[in-house]
């Protein structure tokens, strides 16, 4: 189990963030960026298996500027709630949370004394992506579903360190024509769909589809090892 601790970004906002600690000397660090639903009970048990497979693990909250402590469900409700706290963060000025998550893997690098990863799931996908084009200090990036990674727009960054990306063949927000585009762009991003769903590694929705989940979390596992040892 892991704890909340406060990260100051570069413009003094204070960010709070679940930091799991790995038993023994992290092999890595890794940050993890929630969904629309907060650092919920799931993100939280995200960053604890990271931890257990011996990586610092490190998960900002990244609706803190629009609204602190959100921890969501998956309802409805919740999926609306999260939904326009997506919209509020979208139309924050100048670089957004970005500085959030610079913060988060400078203390993931410092704290560690290794290299660090980033891994983001639905909105924290795209985040995640965001990261590997635009952050310093990263060694890889994974992007589960990565909600909007398909735009145009998305699609024209570049990326600034490895990037592992895992996508549902029956995602209603991402077409496949969408992740054709992405993978044509960026052949030197490693590129996996699996037969599931949008939020198919999230065992609390009913999308969940344990055998992607666990291929998914091998792949990354074998990524992060290959980059961050």
């Amino acid at each position: 189990m892991g704890q909340f601790n406060n990260l100051q970004a570069a413009d003094g906002f204070i960010v709070p963030t679940y930091v799991a600690q790995p038993e023994g000397a992290p092999r890595g660090a890794v940050v993890v960026l929630q969904e629309i639903f907060g650092v919920n009970s799931h993100i939280r048990s995200v960053a604890d298996r990271f931890a257990a497979a011996g990586y610092l693990a490190v998960a900002p909250s990244t609706f803190e500027r629009v609204k602190p402590g959100v921890d969501l469900g998956y309802t409805e409700d919740d999926m609306t709630a999260g939904f326009e706290l997506k919209t509020a963060v979208d139309a924050l000025p100048g670089a957004g949370v970005l500085p959030d998550i610079q913060a988060a893997i400078d203390y993931a690098a410092k704290a560690s004394g290794a290299k660090v990863g980033i891994v983001g799931f639905c909105w924290g996908g795209l985040l995640s992506w965001r990261a590997a084009c635009q952050l310093q200090g990263l060694s890889a990036a994974v992007v589960y579903y990565g909600g909007g990674i398909t735009a145009e727009a998305e699609i024209a960054r570049q990326p600034q360190c490895p990037v592992l990306a895992h996508f549902g063949d029956q995602d209603q927000w991402i077409p496949m024509e969408g992740i054709q585009a992405f993978g044509n762009a960026h052949p030197e991003v490693e590129v996996h769909v699996y037969p599931a769903s949008h939020g198919f590694n999230c065992d609390q929705r009913s999308a969940y589809n344990e055998a992607a989940a666990q291929v998914a979390r091998e792949r990354t596992l074998d990524f992060f090892a290959a980059r961050l040892g």
